[in-house]
């Protein structure tokens, strides 16, 4: 029998080593209209809101014409600048080839996310996708895990959220379920290991072994 009768992932540094597109695509905009380069540092300061918030707050009286470059250098560089970890894609099919029902939840608006997973070839695996634009809080909120819950019955002991940083662990906590933090490609590995997850996963080999035996 499963361990859990659906898994919910968080997209970027989990199951995709997306976070220099994401630099990338920031610094890109910001360089063209406020002649201004980040950190990366500072830009992890940003994340919470989706990119449309983050985007309208620093360029505002140029909003449409910076989140329109944004998304095309994003997706004009996706190929060359992002990817799908190794062993992530035979993982997602041998646990819809197990009846695993697989959600979403992250806090990149829809946008991005769906030229993420589409251009890695996962999208159509998922039967859900909860973004930062579909909930009304993002991460730490539960909303997305509790939408997961409420659209198939789940019952909170068999699921588990699988994420990166301290937001997912705070959402599954949130919502009464397991987290699962991997730390293949974590920004914040530090925060996560001293917030104590419910499991910690440092390779996608050990982390299927978890999901599947």
């Amino acid at each position: 029998m499963n361990k859990f009768d659906g898994i919910i992932f968080d997209i970027d540094g989990t199951l995709t080593s997306t976070n220099n597109l994401i630099f990338a695509s920031f610094n890109h905009i910001t360089k063209k209209y406020l002649n201004k380069s980040y950190t990366w540092k500072e830009i992890q300061g940003l994340f919470g809101p989706t990119e449309n918030v983050i985007i309208k707050d620093l360029i505002k009286d140029h909003y449409s014409e910076a989140k329109k470059d944004y998304y095309d250098f994003y997706s004009e560089n996706h190929n060359a600048m992002a990817n799908l970890y190794s062993g992530i894609h035979d993982l997602i099919i041998k646990l819809k080839n197990n009846g695993i029902l697989l959600s979403i939840y992250t806090g990149k608006g829809r946008e991005s996310s769906e030229i993420t997973l589409k251009e890695t070839g996962i999208f159509d695996f998922f039967d859900l996708v909860v973004t930062g634009d579909d909930i009304p809080d993002h991460k730490p909120s539960p909303d997305g895990i509790t939408i997961f819950l409420d659209t198939f019955g789940l019952k909170k002991d068999r699921i588990i959220m699988v994420g990166d940083a301290p937001a997912d662990i705070k959402a599954a906590r949130n919502a009464g379920i397991k987290s699962a933090s991997v730390l293949w490609d974590s920004y914040a590995k530090e925060k996560v290991l001293e917030m104590g997850s419910d499991y910690n996963f440092h390779s996608v080999e050990d982390l299927a072994d978890f999901l599947l035996k």
